[in-house]
């Protein structure tokens, strides 16, 4: 091959490589359009906050069903994680009802159960109910046997009920479906895996029916992979049975964390959002946008929520985005400081118009 048909067919595939990564890659105009459709500029404040000063509250899960607005959530007593329930007719006052999944003995998830909800139309503006899969309704949850906060080794459980508007616990598979000790872990989930979200890809866009955004940090630090928490995926066609997908996280920002995905669906375009923490000062709500699923593109504009009031003022992270009447309702977990410099953790809401100001107040 002589020297001039090499350069011909090498700028073939140059060409080639930048119009495939080209048609992957999201344009700025779109981002931007995204951002504008999304933005939450009015603090509503705490619709949610825990019983008593020994609590913490976080990581919001909202569906739709029978006329009502559904919350799970998870609270932490200084045990670990438990999973709880409430209710709402306009998405502002909410009522817990009680737990859905509690502490066990013996079991592989004895102290922590934080769980997610799974299977969600996620059309923007869409109508938020649960989809079922076997006549059942599905959550995945970050499960470990240490006491403490988020303590141990932690891995992916999986969970399911057929009615999940009712205050009863969720029947849990015996086993987790995913453990950083794995023989398949990825360098970047080998140490422990966090909070998962599962959508149903009708288009199977990864070649399964079900695709798991979940967040973990690697066990060890090097120059090439310093420690933080990255986005990675993992696919399913039974909800039992997972599989890392790719060798790669999805979402890295290298250092801190880069957690908590929620995925919607704008036509044709895939949102992601996610919290970002400590690779620049705070903890704050970002997004994403992707074609299939798989390649991601980061919005490198202004943070969707971050800190700004007495009760968010140290983060404002873990987003929850959906889009209700017209109006965009962005709850997440807000966390501050009191005077005792106790560590004060509620479920927050921003909203895309003024709707005033909640009249929620942490217990005395």
């Amino acid at each position: 091959m002589n020297d001039k048909l090499l350069a011909i067919m090498i700028m073939v595939w140059v060409f080639a490589t930048e119009v495939a990564y080209s048609q992957k890659k999201v344009s700025t105009q779109k981002m931007e359009e995204v951002y504008n459709e999304v933005k939450t500029p009015f603090k509503y404040g705490m619709v949610l906050v825990p019983d008593s000063k020994s609590k913490m509250v976080d990581s919001p899960s909202i569906f739709y069903s029978n006329g009502k607005w559904w919350m799970t959530y998870i609270v932490y007593d200084g045990q670990g994680y438990e999973t709880w329930l409430a209710e709402s007719s306009d998405l502002l006052n909410w009522k817990t009802l009680g737990k859905i999944m509690s502490f066990s003995k013996n079991t592989w998830d004895a102290n922590q159960k934080a769980g997610y909800l799974a299977l969600q139309d996620y059309e923007w503006g869409g109508s938020y109910k649960l989809e079922t899969y076997k006549d059942k309704y599905w959550m995945s949850y970050l499960g470990g046997a240490d006491q403490g906060y988020e303590a141990g080794r932690l891995g992916v459980g999986i969970a399911s009920t057929i009615n999940p508007t009712k205050a009863q616990e969720w029947t849990r598979l015996s086993k987790p479906v995913m453990l950083p000790t794995d023989s398949t872990a990825r360098w970047y989930d080998n140490g422990s895996i966090f909070k998962s979200t599962v959508i149903h890809d009708k288009a199977k866009s990864l070649g399964a029916s079900f695709v798991m955004f979940y967040n973990a940090a690697n066990q060890s630090s090097s120059e090439r992979y310093p420690k933080a928490e990255r986005i990675g995926l993992a696919v399913s066609d039974d909800m039992v049975h997972w599989k890392r997908y790719g060798e790669e996280p999805v979402v890295d920002h290298f250092y801190g964390i880069s957690g908590d995905a929620y995925i919607t669906k704008m036509k044709d375009l895939w949102v992601m959002f996610y919290f970002g923490a400590n690779w620049k000062p705070g903890a704050f709500d970002r997004f994403a946008c992707s074609y299939d699923l798989e390649n991601w593109t980061l919005w490198n504009g202004p943070d969707l929520i971050a800190p700004s009031e007495t009760f968010d003022k140290t983060y404002a992270h873990k987003p929850l985005v959906i889009k209700y009447n017209g109006v965009v309702y962005h709850f997440y977990c807000a966390v501050s400081i009191n005077e005792k410099g106790e560590e004060e953790r509620s479920i927050a809401l921003a909203t895309s118009v003024n709707l005033g100001k909640s009249p929620v107040k942490f217990p005395k």
